[in-house]
């Protein structure tokens, strides 16, 4: 089982590549630019990425892991009944309450950054489970049940109105399949605004959303390294640790509710993490 599942995500992982390298291609060569190609030809291209980046976004949804599969089922089960209601703090507290009660370790995560170039300030909310895969270590999923509505924008074209229709409203998953969703959702949303001779709003690039969602890269996040969260022990080492941004995002504060042991509050440079 495991082994069909990497070989399908190496399979995955070849077809991102091609995308991106074409991508690339396209735009270093002027010869093969839609300014310059004939409308037809413009147009054809333009279907062929939509049509890969639909496949794409749908494999990697597709392609799940037992424990992703178990958490999925709990997030629906106990979402049924909240139609078109507010994505309120409320409601994401009261999630992570009923995934706690199925045995989950489950936590609702505040996140925060502030404005740096090309990156406007802002914070988002999501909840975080933490599962054990079969070798027993530990994986962070992220569960975010106002997903589909972070990649709305205006005048959508065709393809892009499409491929966005492939997004689930709630988004359950690992984070390295949601940095590629984003990626290529960011891609699409660029050329669907750039044909209808729109600007690229900043919130709307990878930057920005990428922000949302990053997490602790030592020992202050033990199921970052495989620990088991039952385990793990709030000692002076463990609450000390770095945070994972790129280079042009600055980590203003981030939060945990309902997650473990004790809540957290702490506060952050763009070098690490202290936690009160």
């Amino acid at each position: 089982m495991i082994g069909s599942l990497d070989l399908e995500e190496e399979r995955l992982l070849q077809m991102v590549n091609d995308f991106i390298e074409s991508e690339s291609s396209t735009k270093t060569n002027p010869t093969c630019s839609f300014s310059s190609c004939s409308s037809f030809g413009a147009a054809q291209k333009h279907a062929h990425f939509g049509h890969a980046n639909q496949f794409t976004v749908q494999e990697i949804l597709r392609i799940k892991t037992e424990e992703e599969r178990r958490v999925s089922e709990r997030v629906r089960k106990h979402m049924r009944n909240q139609t078109d209601g507010e994505k309120t703090t409320e409601v994401k507290k009261w999630l992570v309450n009923c995934l706690k009660m199925d045995g989950l370790h489950a936590s609702l995560c505040h996140t925060s950054w502030v404005t740096t170039p090309g990156c406007p300030c802002g914070n988002y909310e999501y909840i975080e489970v933490v599962v054990e895969d079969e070798k027993g270590n530990s994986k962070r999923l992220i569960v975010d049940i106002d997903f589909k509505s972070q990649f709305e924008v205006a005048r959508p074209t065709k393809s892009y109105t499409e491929l966005s229709s492939k997004l689930p409203p709630i988004f359950v998953g690992r984070e390295d399949n949601l940095k590629t969703i984003i990626s290529l959702l960011c891609s699409a949303a660029e050329k669907s605004l750039k044909e209808r001779g729109l600007h690229i709003p900043p919130w709307r690039r990878p930057s920005y959303l990428h922000s949302k969602y990053w997490k602790f890269s030592n020992n202050s996040c033990p199921h970052c390294h495989g620990k088991n969260p039952k385990n793990h022990k709030n000692s002076k080492n463990d609450r000390i640790g770095k945070w994972v941004t790129p280079a042009h995002v600055m980590i203003k504060g981030w939060r945990r509710e309902l997650g473990g042991e004790s809540s957290l509050s702490n506060r952050f440079s763009i070098a690490g993490i202290n936690c009160l």
